[in-house]
């Protein structure tokens, strides 16, 4: 119970709440704004080096081998996912509004999450190595597929775009999130002691560059009058459309991977890891792929499909791990301390 409190109501999202609030009241501007832009991309590369630190080769080797889980979460996240998004057009912009829209379109063409993917299947006791495989390539491969998918469905509307090419973006984007993953995967053999022994140090760093990046984005947003363009009525639409979009994925991501004979604890990293959408990768991904304007409106369906995300597969966990055999299950059985 304590774990599934902590997950539903945890200090982060309370935080992510306050920087939005201190974004809105006091916005970084002039050089203020120069010095947080910096300090960002310094806070982004450090994000994603301790990723590509923490990342196993061991867990990459053993998790690799369920190909066919690993297509399936791969359908799911780029595939399906962008496909509902781009379906519900007719419906949400009336709904929301354009810019909301492209808001939810962005999360749709998201990578999955990491470490939260993770730490949910390990709650459930499902495959954690391929979990861990089907999280870290997800956030690779959506380097190039976010990007060209944002294109090709926003083609007849692109004006909240940035003005780069896509060649362009994609070059931002590897350098800014790419290259530091890789330079901390290398360094693993020199680190990776270091940062399993300070798990909580590491944690903390990790969501205060997520926080540093949402303040910094915010306050070029609320420059940019975002909240002259999104009131109180769509806000509470939007909650409802991220939470039906969340059910509905959820939904028919069980019954299709009951439907195609997978083992139980194959269903659980398929659910988690194909459900999930990342804020650590859509923050800094937006600040390259959209104008300054937009990244208000872009951002908040993204934030508030999170904490949703996260109430509903902690619960969702939970009820595995309750139906769970008592012993360890097969290859995808809890390692000493996981979830704990």
């Amino acid at each position: 119970m304590s774990t599934k409190l902590r997950l539903l109501f945890d200090r982060f999202t309370l935080t992510l709440v306050a920087v939005v609030a201190a974004a809105t009241l006091l916005p970084a501007h002039g050089q203020g704004a120069v010095f947080f832009k910096h300090l960002t991309s310094a806070a982004i590369a450090l994000l994603f080096f301790m990723h590509g630190a923490k990342l196993s080769r061991q867990a990459i080797v053993a998790g690799v081998m369920h190909w066919r889980l690993h297509i399936v979460v791969f359908v799911w996240t780029f595939v399906i996912f962008p496909i509902l998004g781009w379906a519900l057009r007719p419906v949400l912009v009336p709904l929301l509004g354009m810019p909301l829209y492209i808001g939810v379109l962005y999360l749709c063409v998201l990578p999955g999450t990491v470490q939260s993917a993770i730490a949910f299947t390990s709650i459930a006791r499902g495959n954690i190595p391929a979990a861990v495989c089907a999280a870290s390539a997800s956030s690779i491969l959506g380097i190039v597929i976010t990007p060209l998918l944002l294109q090709l469905l926003l083609a007849a509307d692109t004006s909240a775009l940035g003005s780069g090419s896509l060649l362009h973006s994609i070059g931002r984007i590897s350098l800014e999130i790419l290259l530091p993953f890789v330079l901390g995967h290398l360094a693993r053999p020199w680190l990776g002691r270091w940062m399993d022994g300070h798990r909580r140090l590491v944690r903390n760093v990790d969501q205060s560059s997520i926080l540093l990046v949402v303040y910094t984005a915010f306050s070029e947003s609320v420059i940019g009058g975002l909240w002259h363009q999104v009131d109180t009525v769509s806000l509470v639409l939007l909650v409802v459309v991220c939470a039906v979009l969340l059910a509905f994925v959820l939904c028919l991501n069980t019954w299709s991977t009951r439907r195609m004979g997978f083992r139980r604890e194959d269903e659980i990293t398929i659910v988690f890891c194909g459900s999930k959408k990342s804020l650590a990768t859509g923050v800094p991904m937006a600040g390259v792929l959209f104008s300054a304007g937009a990244i208000g409106p872009v951002l908040l369906p993204l934030m508030i499909f999170h904490q949703i995300q996260l109430m509903v597969c902690a619960v969702l966990a939970q009820r595995y791990l309750r139906q769970s055999e008592p012993e360890v299950v097969g290859s995808g059985g809890l390692p000493a301390g996981a979830g704990r």
